[in-house]
């Protein structure tokens, strides 16, 4: 039996599924997941299934700039690790994937900062 979606669940594939057909020109597609102490970001590639580059609150990268994982500075830190690593990986343009969340606070805040670090949306 197909069981009903939730809203949030519902706004997250009808999002995602809009996305992929964007990404699908060979951009990869930024996707965020955001819980109530960490952030995290993964560029993925939806041609080929791989997670090309990935950056999270929980990384040693991100612990060594001693910056607060809850907040929007630290999103903000999140936001330009995985802007260095998908410059290093030969990709600038993707497509920013906000899933289920609301384009504000700390979602805006790592958008705002990958920006700033290079890659174009």
């Amino acid at each position: 039996m197909v069981r009903k979606l939730n809203t949030t669940e519902h706004r997250a594939r009808r999002n995602r599924t809009r996305l992929k057909k964007l990404a699908g020109e060979g951009r990869l597609r930024l996707s965020v997941f955001r819980s109530s102490k960490h952030i995290s970001a993964q560029l993925i590639d939806d041609v080929k299934g791989v997670t090309v580059a990935s950056a999270s609150t929980l990384d040693e990268s991100f612990k060594k700039a001693g910056v607060k994982s809850s907040d929007k500075a630290g999103a903000a830190e999140v936001g330009k690790l995985i802007a260095a690593a998908a410059i290093k990986a030969g990709k600038k343009s993707v497509v920013f994937d906000r899933g289920r969340y609301v384009f504000h606070g700390r979602v805006k805040a790592l958008a705002d900062a990958a920006r700033e670090g290079g890659l174009e949306f």
